[in-house]
């Protein structure tokens, strides 16, 4: 039953009978069959039949729910037994936030490092879907903002919280300066994150608390296309300081210290709670407690703030 069960959540998951089928390294005949073959043994139909997947039926989206734990259960089970045998094996499943994304380094390097027989899927995702992916256990863990109210039942360990400096031309209006308010960074050519990305309407806020909008002339969905913007000097950005760990202070910029009380949200890992955590969540943890990841960060800030 345990392959039947995965056929249901790979289907739920694509949306799509062939999708699902390859997901499974199945044919779609195979995975059709062993979906009809579920629903036999469980006395009630699961989907909702036609030319094309048109969804789960609620009886079917409750077996959903029971499949993800289980299969989630079995992995933790071989990930029990692997480590009993002294050395952890599988693949950890991890996503994040694009803004965090950057600084994910610090913690994957010393986990494969202390766990070099397992590998790293990381996956860039927003905030919705690291919720859904963690509840549907399709990851194990996230690098995301802890401050979503989504994650109120989840376990989470904060790792650094985001601070935020201008990179602004170095022959632009504040060449000389070590400090500029959130007022002053508004009124320049700004290229910011889209609104539609939490980092963005964060930032909004923070302008706000200053008194002043920001009107940016080029927005981007991705941290990639910001920077592919600001390498051409023509263009100023806040950032999070996390960035800097990625991409470097591009040539003709600088890095500015932006004053005022506003303070970034705090990043970390969630992981759905659980009595008994996996013994891959268990490991992740105890490496990010010893990691140093907002040290590490800070560090970073005073070097490129020359304090």
């Amino acid at each position: 039953m345990l392959r039947q069960l995965e056929y249901l959540v790979a289907l739920a998951r694509e949306r799509h009978f062939a999708r699902a089928a390859a997901a499974c390294f199945v044919s779609q005949p195979s995975l059709s069959a062993g979906i009809r073959k579920l629903e036999a043994e469980l006395g009630v139909a699961l989907i909702r039949r036609g030319s094309r997947f048109h969804g789960l039926t609620p009886e079917g989206e409750h077996v959903l729910g029971w499949a993800q734990r289980v299969l989630a259960e079995r992995d933790a089970l071989r990930q029990e037994l692997a480590s009993l045998q002294g050395e952890l094996t599988g693949t950890l499943r991890l996503g994040a936030i694009p803004t965090a994304l950057t600084a994910s380094s610090l913690l994957t390097t010393p986990f494969c490092e202390r766990h070099p027989g397992v590998k790293v899927s990381l996956e860039s995702l927003s905030s919705r879907d690291i919720t859904r992916r963690l509840t549907g256990f399709d990851i194990d863990a996230a690098l995301t903002y802890l401050d979503d109210s989504s994650l109120r039942d989840m376990r989470c360990l904060p790792l650094y919280e985001e601070r935020y400096v201008l990179l602004t031309p170095a022959d632009g209006p504040y060449a000389e300066g070590t400090e500029v308010s959130w007022a002053q960074a508004a009124a320049l050519p700004l290229c910011l994150l889209s609104p539609r990305m939490r980092n963005r309407r964060i930032l909004d806020e923070n302008f706000a608390a200053d008194n002043a909008t920001a009107a940016p002339a080029v927005e981007s969905d991705t941290v990639a296309g910001l920077y592919a913007h600001l390498v051409t000097g023509r263009w100023s950005s806040v950032i999070s300081h996390a960035w800097l760990h990625m991409f470097p202070t591009p040539p003709g910029m600088r890095v500015v210290r932006l004053s005022g009380p506003a303070r970034g949200p705090r990043v970390g890992l969630a992981v759905v709670a659980q009595d008994t955590q996996p013994a891959m969540v268990r490991a992740l943890f105890a490496v990010a407690r010893d990691a140093g990841v907002r040290d590490a960060l800070d560090d970073l800030l005073s070097s490129h703030l020359g304090s």
